[in-house]
């Protein structure tokens, strides 16, 4: 199947980000995409039966997600073309009992997942959304998808007359300034908040037997939806660019691939928090897919010493309005093509051949490659690439696409990067050969 062209592929882009509101349900709609495409679902708790030329997925915790295909004319054991990104985003998720009646309005207790950037969240028109738990009228105890897919919420800044200063020294208390309001009362008693989520999960699924909540996963989100914007177009603003952006490029090229190569997709969820987790880069998830896929240790060593992972991951871009906190040689500009991160301290896992392979497959595509490195006297962040790297020994580049706003409510990325990674991630996955040397 080919790439779209670059305007069909934003589109597509778009309509994802819009339905993939948390990584739960970024992990069913790839989860869809994949099914139609001819890729069959495994169980981890079953016995599997590969076969070459095989397409294959499988999910953990609903939220992490690996795709694979063992190559036509090429088996696993001869190195497998290998792409990582993460599901999840940094945001405001709802605590356990999270009822708070103030001044006559219903709110919700919030904590912080991952590093938000908070002041964007103000004055926002915000969706609730997750997985919920629940028992049936049996007993049993099931899981399901939810979504308000409307504004029920928002968070009133406070007006500059009440805090002068706050142009010039505003803080935020993330335990009493950032409670959604939901709605406004009469009485001295809120709502309570799971029977809300049992009436919304029979309105979702019809059908289903919602005896009571048992407990619940759900982010709030912003319902402004993703678009191209700029005088020609050359922006895509939307939220969590960071990272579905790479999760989307990712998939699209997978379903692009030829499958001659054998080649693998890991979508990880919890990466904005440590990537610690059964379902985290840290955790089992591809390792133990991996093994299964080889079938024994020394084929297991021998496929991850002939493979290499792409961590696709947004890069900083270059901020006209605030240069200078970049190295002045590694300032990526948006539109400017991918961007390879290159971290001396190991928080970014390129060396110098994964880096000259990709700048090799660039090159083929005709699409630009930048390179980042973090000015000298900051911090570094870091991906799933040395986590995958460490914990499988499989040679690693880390790559993104420049990005203004990480980690704000709505990001901000040019209309062709996304684009031109995913055609250079197709031409990895369909690469010839051995990719290194002996």
């Amino acid at each position: 199947m080919p790439l779209p062209d670059n305007a069909q592929f934003n589109r597509a882009l778009c309509d994802f980000l819009a339905r993939a509101t948390t990584p739960f349900h970024a992990v069913q709609v790839m989860a869809e995409r994949l099914a139609a495409a001819g890729f069959r679902a495994l169980r981890e708790d079953q016995a599997w039966r590969l076969e070459p030329g095989g397409k294959y997925y499988l999910t953990r915790n609903g939220s992490s997600i690996i795709a694979f295909n063992l190559g036509s004319a090429a088996g696993p054991e001869q190195g497998m073309r290998m792409v990582g990104a993460h599901t999840d985003s940094p945001c405001l998720m709802v605590k356990p009992q999270p009822e708070k009646l103030r001044q006559g309005y219903f709110q919700l207790g919030v904590e912080v997942y991952g590093g938000v950037l908070l002041n964007p969240w103000f004055d926002r028109d915000l969706s609730l959304a997750g997985r919920v738990t629940y028992a049936d009228g049996g007993g049993a105890m099931r899981s399901a998808l939810v979504d308000f897919r409307r504004a029920i919420a928002t968070i009133p800044s406070l007006a500059i007359h009440l805090d002068r200063e706050v142009n010039q020294n505003r803080s935020i208390n993330p335990q009493t300034d950032i409670l959604p309001v939901l709605t406004q009362l009469q009485g001295d008693k809120a709502p309570d908040f799971r029977e809300l989520l049992a009436e919304r999960l029979r309105a979702e699924h019809p059908g289903i037997d919602v005896a009571r909540v048992l407990d619940y996963e759900l982010c709030f989100y912003d319902t402004q939806p993703a678009a191209e914007l700029g005088l020609e177009g050359g922006f895509i603003a939307g939220a969590r660019l960071d990272n579905l952006l790479s999760c989307f490029t990712g998939l699209e090229a997978l379903l692009a691939a030829g499958g001659e190569q054998s080649a693998l997709l890991v979508c990880n969820d919890h990466e904005e928090v440590g990537s610690l987790s059964a379902a985290g880069a840290q955790g089992p998830f591809l390792s133990s897919v991996l093994r299964r896929i080889s079938g024994d240790e020394t084929a297991y060593a021998g496929l991850t010493d002939r493979s290499m992972m792409i961590s696709a991951d947004n890069a900083h871009g270059i901020h006209p309005n605030y240069a200078d906190r970049h190295d002045d040689n590694h300032g990526p500009r948006l539109n400017a093509g991918p961007v390879i991160k290159i971290n001396a301290n190991q928080r970014y896992a390129t060396n110098s051949q994964t880096a000259g392979l990709y700048r090799l497959l660039a090159r083929e595509e005709e699409v630009p490659v930048q390179a980042f490195v973090v000015r000298t006297d900051m911090a570094c962040g870091s991906t799933i690439g040395p986590i995958t790297a460490g914990g499988t020994g499989i040679r690693t580049l880390d790559i993104g696409v420049p990005t203004f706003g990480m980690h704000s409510i709505r990001e901000l990325a040019g209309s062709r990067d996304a684009w031109d990674l995913s055609r250079v991630l197709r031409r990895f996955y369909d690469v010839d050969g051995p990719l290194f040397p002996a």
